[in-house]
């Protein structure tokens, strides 16, 4: 029931209101009245209105954005980065367990999945959610990770904090170092690898989608980010785990995924989803229940996927020159834009690339971006940005434009059909003397 898109439910409702507003019973009634031709006019019209709903609904609610509920919430091209939606995205949010994403990644960039840890008496009794480690016991790192992403074991973070880092204060350190350095977010602090309740470890909707993105290109932690189900053999506790996230079980597009909660935070989830070659990542924080989150993590991939095309700019394609250096694209890199929105690439005042629609402006992955100093720079061709979009205007035809063209044929049917039934002669009806 997942696969089913939001715009398509509400198309339906839209054509089952119409019908049931022109049953029989108010044909008869209306026929009663003197009034037999006008149902038919508004047949005429109602069938103008439900084929073109059916035929092409995406080209009557694409433009709607997505209604979320969540407080904070983001969507990019997991890619580029580029920002598709957001909503209060650099606000400071309590993530709960979606921090794990951080403990994992740094597990796996430590290159020492192979190593095994000793659980600690720390580790054993922590709180919340665990994979039910006793002390002593002897675990491979990556088999912490697996079971710490899998079934949001805090006991197994705590042990991949203290293998890592020696204790939890120090790892919490070693992450805020990492993001900042590594990953290049500025707006997160976090002081445990687990996401349990404390007010100075805080995030946003945007970091937590950039540190996502990051890790995704890991094709290790990509892979545990994915498992739906693990087999747990441990001291105390023989089981098969299944993956807290839902929508990895029940959305054929979703690749990987984490969710959180405690009380302070709400319902956080982060959602990676990938359907003919585009990427997505979505993020929502402080849902005040979690169907909530997962419909809003819906919302927002079916907006991603139905709602924007592609745009190619070529590998070479060169920007404006800024503070004495050329900058010009390190490789083909794909946008997407919504309607006629070109999207336009320049480099801002950090030397980053940014990707501007009019309406959200996305600072890019870093590696896409290339520059050299001026003068040794040879003949510049700054052209491919511009023949970029108007062979996108040239080879497509917009959603706006589709919409004003099927209303004008539309309307353009039901002036003939009307023009038509205006020339019939209308019958004569013979007088009838009736006895008294």
């Amino acid at each position: 029931m997942f696969l089913i898109s939001y715009n398509s439910v509400r198309i339906r409702s839209f054509v089952l209101d119409i019908t049931l507003a022109t049953n029989t019973n108010t044909l008869n009634s209306m026929k009663e009245r003197g009034a037999s031709m006008i149902p038919k006019k508004y047949w005429l019209i109602t069938i103008v209105v439900i084929m073109t709903a059916i035929l092409f609904p995406e080209t009557l609610l694409a433009q709607q954005p997505p209604n979320v509920k969540s407080e904070t919430a983001i969507l990019i091209d997991g890619k580029t980065g580029q920002v598709l939606f957001e909503k209060n995205s650099q606000k400071e949010m309590y993530p709960a367990s979606i921090t794990k994403i951080v403990t994992a990644l740094m597990a796996v960039e430590s290159e020492k999945m192979n190593d095994s840890t000793e659980v600690s008496k720390k580790a054993r009794e922590v709180d919340g959610t665990r994979v039910y480690l006793e002390e002593g016991e002897m675990v491979p790192l990556a088999q912490l990770v697996k079971g710490m992403l899998v079934n949001s074991g805090n006991d197994a973070a705590i042990a991949i904090a203290e293998q890592l880092s020696g204790s939890v204060d120090s790892f919490a350190d070693d992450m805020n170092t990492f993001v900042k350095e590594e990953v290049g977010v500025e707006n997160s602090h976090f002081t445990n690898p687990h996401g349990l309740f404390n007010e100075q470890h805080v995030t946003t909707a945007e970091d937590m989608a950039k540190i996502t993105q990051y890790a995704m290109k890991n094709q290790q932690f990509k892979s545990i980010f994915g498992v739906k189900e693990l087999e747990w053999s441990g001291e105390d506790w023989n089981t098969t785990l299944i993956n807290h996230h839902r929508l990895l079980l029940d959305y054929d597009f979703v690749t990987g995924g984490k969710n959180g909660f405690v009380s302070k935070s709400g319902f956080t989830l982060v959602t990676t989803a990938t359907k003919e070659n585009q990427e997505l990542i979505a993020v929502t924080m402080k849902a005040t229940d979690d169907q909530i989150a997962y419909q809003d993590t819906l919302t927002l991939l079916n907006y991603g996927f139905d709602t924007f095309s592609p745009v190619v700019y070529e590998k070479g394609t060169e920007l404006a020159e800024r503070d004495g250096k050329e900058y010009f694209l390190a490789e083909d890199i794909t946008l997407f834009q919504q309607d006629n929105q070109a999207v336009e690439l320049s480099v801002n005042d950090s030397g980053r690339l940014e990707s501007d629609t009019g309406s959200i402006k996305s600072a890019l992955d870093s590696e896409l971006l290339s520059s050299s100093n001026s003068e040794s720079s040879t003949t510049k061709d700054q052209s491919k940005v511009v023949s970029a979009s108007k062979e996108k205007e040239k080879d497509t035809f917009s959603i706006s434009s589709k919409l004003i063209f099927y209303i004008g044929i539309s309307i353009f049917t039901v002036i003939i059909i009307a023009l038509f039934m205006g020339r019939t002669k209308p019958t004569k009806r013979r007088s009838r003397t009736f006895p008294y």
